[in-house]
């Protein structure tokens, strides 16, 4: 495994909130959530109820196994039918550590993802020298920003390192590409869902993103000479018939073949401006 390609869902810690943002009110967890999320909702003028991340718990982590040729290897999901926080984090750990380190992918990984799971290591106690080590030059240490040997953020890369907004985050991304994108659920829809046992469903939703931020990784690499636009299509077209025999363990990526096309450069019309 040279890459290791991932996506997390998460959900609201109810107990956390009600003794931190409610201490003094007798509120279930559910009710501490659904009464932040009211009020989240009000201080935005209707606009969101996401909770922020230091209130939120890794229940579904997607990962696609990549290797130096920029081929699926492998596309799981850690604890899946249990998923469990304290599990996730722990295997995704164990997973980069034991794969020897190889660099991270992700699509607002920064801002996110993994964040969450340092603060999830954080709680339950877990150990990771290798990623929070901070010998050595800063630019040779893991979480340093500029590191993309330790961690390649796709929306960092495309933003200039936030130097501007990547409207439409990966579901444009991915649509670009002839790729699925979002389909039937949607990162607000989460915490609901959970809520509704629906917990599968959430986990499809996150592998289906992990699949999408791979294929916008390989264009990252088109756009640094990595591979040719010919090598890409070639890799693609053999990540379609791996995802087609993986769709015999994961059924959700049937629905994901169902909204998949193959790249096609745009047209460029006579008069020399894209349409």
């Amino acid at each position: 495994m040279q890459y290791l390609i991932f996506d997390i869902e998460t959900v609201s810690d109810g107990k956390l909130i009600q003794k931190c943002i409610f201490p003094g009110e007798s509120l279930s967890p559910k009710e501490a959530i659904s009464k932040y999320r009211d009020q989240l909702l009000e201080q935005s003028n209707g606009k969101s109820d996401f909770v922020p991340s230091t209130f939120q718990l890794p229940i579904s982590l997607a990962l696609v196994a990549v290797d130096e040729s920029f081929r699926i290897t492998r596309i799981g999901s850690l604890d899946r039918g249990e998923f469990r926080p304290h599990k996730i984090t722990q295997d995704f750990w164990q997973t980069w550590l034991g794969r020897q380190r190889p660099t991270m992918v992700t699509f607002n990984g920064r801002g996110f993802d993994l964040p969450i799971l340092e603060h999830a290591a954080f709680r339950y106690g877990i150990s990771i020298p290798e990623w929070f080590s901070q010998q050595g030059p800063s630019y040779t240490q893991s979480r340093n920003r500029y590191n993309t040997q330790s961690h390649f953020d796709i929306m960092d890369f495309l933003t200039n390192f936030g130097a501007m907004r990547f409207t439409g985050g990966l579901n444009l991304a991915a649509t670009l590409l002839g790729k699925p994108g979002k389909m039937e659920t949607k990162g607000s829809m989460v915490q609901d869902l959970w809520d509704q046992g629906k917990k599968l469903e959430i986990d499809d939703y996150c592998i289906c993103d992990s699949l999408d931020t791979y294929f916008a990784f390989l264009r990252s690499k088109v756009l640094q000479g990595k591979l040719t636009l010919a090598q890409e299509a070639k890799v693609v077209e053999e990540a379609h018939a791996f995802i087609k025999e993986e769709s015999l363990r994961f059924p959700v990526l049937k629905k994901y073949l169902a909204d998949f096309t193959f790249w096609q450069a745009p047209e460029i019309l006579d008069s020399g401006f894209l349409p």
